[in-house]
């Protein structure tokens, strides 16, 4: 395997309309057999652009057509699934898809395996028992993993507090992102560190900053908080600014959008673990480039990870949204 280093693309702004999202390089009425669907979560997160820009900019390399739908936020589990299902009576030749929850788009899904589609499944799995129940099979997932993710940040934390008494802060209560990112956390970090009970905030920065502040006040000596994304960090990370504790809580997220890697250089956040969205988008869409070929492909392709601390942030910021370090794609 040749190691990859994707290309640049600016990160764009987070004011886009999110109903309905691209249709790049063509699609709509003019797909065919030989063009891509793709429905992802929604673009009021910067992780879900970026993963949309590197989708469009393989499709631009590859000179395949892809239409992308795109749910109106990242909860928009009813709204998602009407999107796959309205482009699944359409002739595509290819479905990529990063459903919300385990089984929201299985009813689309179904729609799609009934007429032999291959199905490309990234960053979030689609639940098996599911997926089996409707008769969907999915060729390849692609994704991060988040156990390996979530414990990378657990050793960065013991590394910063020592034996300190830390608070997590989950995404959606029952997310299986957020639980394998938790989980990875403290596997990694429970022997060394006092864990508190994980609060979930709903992937919300505003909801994590209320959330942080309760955390401090309840715990007078709280040395850290951990967050699944980085969303909530950078709202935990006001929260300890605010309070005038960043010198005391030390503060990690998940996820390496570009205002996290800034903030890390800038020192108001103590560290990212960033997965590469872009790149996972550019994946997804040379697994159905080589499945519509009739090639055969990996059942799973593990994207990278990398932990972001203030000795690589700026490295990390001129290489975005491409991985700090080359990796070994699979798919080349």
């Amino acid at each position: 395997m040749t190691p990859t280093t994707f290309p640049r693309r600016a990160l764009l702004a987070l004011a886009l309309p999110a109903l309905l999202i691209a249709a790049a390089c063509g699609g709509g009425e003019d797909a065919g057999d030989e063009s891509v669907a793709a429905v992802i979560k929604g673009l009021d997160n910067p992780f879900f652009q970026t993963m949309r820009d590197g989708m469009t900019d393989q499709a631009d390399r590859s000179d395949i057509d892809v239409e992308i739908q795109a749910a109106q936020s990242i909860t928009d589990t009813t709204g998602q699934g009407e999107r796959l299902s309205a482009v699944a009576q359409q002739p595509f030749g290819c479905f990529v898809v990063n459903p919300i929850s385990g089984n929201n788009l299985i009813q689309g899904l179904a729609q799609v395996a009934a007429q032999d589609v291959p199905i490309v499944n990234i960053d979030q799995p689609i639940d098996d028992d599911a997926a089996q129940t409707a008769d969907v099979s999915v060729d390849t997932y692609i994704g991060t993993d988040n156990v390996e993710a979530g414990a990378l940040a657990g050793e960065q934390m013991i590394e910063l507090v020592g034996e300190g008494k830390v608070a997590i802060i989950g995404g959606v209560a029952g997310d299986q992102t957020s639980n394998d990112r938790i989980a990875g956390f403290t596997e990694a970090a429970e022997d060394t560190l006092d864990l508190l009970p994980v609060v979930a905030a709903d992937w919300n920065r505003q909801q994590a900053l209320t959330t942080a502040n309760d955390l401090m006040t309840a715990n007078d000596d709280l040395a850290g908080i951990f967050t699944a994304n980085d969303d909530m960090g950078l709202g935990a990370a006001r929260a300890v600014a605010n309070a005038g504790k960043s010198d005391d809580v030390r503060v990690i997220s998940l996820d390496g959008n570009e205002e996290a890697l800034q903030a890390v250089a800038d020192g108001a956040l103590d560290a990212t673990v960033a997965q590469y969205p872009y790149a996972i988008g550019q994946l997804g869409l040379q697994a159905c480039e080589q499945l519509m070929a009739g090639e055969e492909v990996p059942e799973e392709v593990a994207a990278p990870v990398a932990l972001i601390t203030p000795d690589n942030a700026e490295t990390a910021i001129e290489r975005f949204p491409e991985p700090v370090e080359d990796f070994d794609n699979p798919l080349d």
